[in-house]
């Protein structure tokens, strides 16, 4: 069941990194929450369903970064929970300047769909939080 809980969340961050959110749904529960990155400016914020969370990602992306790309490095798991470590790369709309840093993303799924994601700024905080260890 876990290393199909890794596919479900492969399938779902190889269809977002294209833009194709008809078929990221396929994998993701209507009523999914997405929680605003811990450590990140929308720290704290809740979204709920796809619709709301793509609006709120293409948004901040969009006013913010004139590129940004999320490479996954590794994929974790533990029971119903998935971890995907992430290397970031953005550059900034106008002012060009260049950041690149390793962040993790956390995936509940429950009976073959997401339900639950949320954006770690820290590695550790995800792997910790998902009862992973180091």
């Amino acid at each position: 069941m876990p290393e199909e809980n890794v596919e479900i969340v492969r399938q779902f961050v190889d269809a977002s990194r294209q833009g194709d959110w008809k078929r990221a749904a396929e994998v993701v529960d209507p009523e999914v929450e997405g929680h605003g990155t811990v450590g990140g400016l929308e720290e704290g914020q809740v979204f709920h369903g796809l619709p709301e969370l793509v609006r709120e990602y293409e948004k901040a992306d969009l006013e913010a970064w004139e590129e940004r790309r999320l490479e996954p490095q590794e994929y974790l798991h533990i029971d119903d929970l998935v971890v995907v470590l992430v290397h970031e790369y953005r550059r900034g709309r106008g002012s060009g300047i260049e950041l690149e840093n390793d962040t993790a993303v956390l995936f509940a799924v429950r009976d073959r769909r997401i339900v639950r994601i949320q954006g770690y700024m820290d590695q550790g905080a995800a792997r910790k939080a998902a009862g992973i260890p180091d």
